[in-house]
């Protein structure tokens, strides 16, 4: 793997966690239920994209 490719792939997962943390703190705060899940699964979601881009390296 080239250095670009691993700048690109560290860059690819600050931002996987950064939101995947974003989600997470709205989804702890939200109070409708509706909202609190979509937040949640947002937040899963942005873990999932983490470990697949983790597992690349």
């Amino acid at each position: 793997m080239t250095t670009k490719e691993m700048l690109y792939l560290d860059d690819a997962l600050s931002h996987a966690q950064f939101l995947a943390t974003q989600f997470q703190t709205a989804a702890d705060q939200l109070q409708d239920s509706t909202l609190k899940l979509q937040a949640q699964q947002m937040a899963d979601r942005h873990r999932q994209v983490y470990r697949k881009f983790y597992n690349l390296v």
